[in-house]
């Protein structure tokens, strides 16, 4: 499980993605270098990562679920997912 920090610290990266998400368009449009390179860093969408929505874990993340391998082993073998079943043959 991923320390709060980090979880604060990406949800506070999503924030300002979103704050900034118009100027940033509009500036790169306008091929306005200068100006772009003046917003925050944690402005930038590149800086994000993908973390699981119940832990925190950010390798071994599924995108189509939002969540890690783990959570979702542990969800699906509980039934808990729809559609989720494990294999057998």
């Amino acid at each position: 499980m991923a320390k709060e920090s980090v979880k604060a610290r990406q949800k506070k990266r999503e924030k300002m993605v979103l704050k900034y998400a118009k100027k940033r368009k509009f500036l790169k449009d306008s091929q306005n270098y200068e100006l772009l390179q003046k917003l925050p860093r944690d402005a930038s969408p590149v800086r994000l990562r993908n973390r699981c929505s119940i832990t925190g874990r950010c390798r071994g993340y599924m995108r189509q679920f939002g969540i890690s391998r783990i959570v979702f082993r542990n969800m699906a073998s509980q039934g808990l997912i729809p559609g989720v079943k494990k294999a057998s043959w």
